[in-house]
């Protein structure tokens, strides 16, 4: 089984770019956690491809999707998107609107299906603490639960596994502190990048 993640810079995580070196190409992210879990015990049954590019928007994805998920031909396809949706519109009006980034959802999700009609997906919800790099712009930032609201639909409409995080993050922070999971309010460390993965992992084997 083969499964590839995509995403921007929480999925990138520092990954290589040489592919032949499997675990440095999976970063130091959340997909590095789901590899090693998976792997320990059945490491015949799956293979781990990282996607992940740094500020990528839904566009981005959309632009890369053939070179970068088509060709490979996954069996699971994994998608963690919509942070950077906002976040360029906040430091360079160069976001993407809520209908635009559900419709070019759809229509990767969609144009991914044709291709691949036996291809599954699993969708990450989009989440943000209070943090460096968001303190500022925190009411820009809440309308990360409307791209959320638009990814779970999604994966409603196309059957996808959805895996909820924005709740688990606010209830992590309550605990200890959005910084210990969240270093900036966006990207995780490793403690958030395991809670993401231990969240993937409830939802894939469910």
């Amino acid at each position: 089984m083969k499964i590839l993640f995509y995403g921007d810079s929480i999925t990138d995580m520092g990954r290589s770019r040489d592919f032949d070196k499997k675990a440095w190409g999976y970063g130091v992210g959340y997909p590095s956690f789901v590899a090693g879990t998976l792997l320990k015990d059945e490491p015949e049954k799956y293979e781990f491809v990282n996607r992940g590019i740094s500020g990528n928007r839904i566009v981005d994805l959309y632009a890369r999707i053939k070179a970068d998920v088509w060709n490979l031909q996954p069996d699971v396809l994994s998608i963690l998107i919509g942070i950077n949706d906002i976040w360029h519109e906040i430091g360079g009006k160069n976001g993407v609107e809520l209908d635009r980034f559900e419709r070019i959802y759809r229509m990767l999700l969609q144009d991914t299906k044709e291709r691949l009609p036996n291809i599954k997906f699993v969708l990450m919800e989009p989440f943000v603490l209070e943090g460096e790099a968001t303190k500022d712009h925190m009411d820009a930032f809440a309308e990360v639960k409307n791209y959320a609201n638009t990814v779970k639909k999604l994966a409603e409409e196309f059957g996808a596994v959805f895996v909820p995080l924005q709740a688990k993050f606010d209830e992590a922070a309550a605990k200890h502190g959005a910084e210990n999971y969240l270093y900036d309010g966006v990207h995780p460390d490793a403690a958030g990048a395991k809670l993401i993965a231990d969240e993937w992992l409830k939802a894939f084997i469910k």
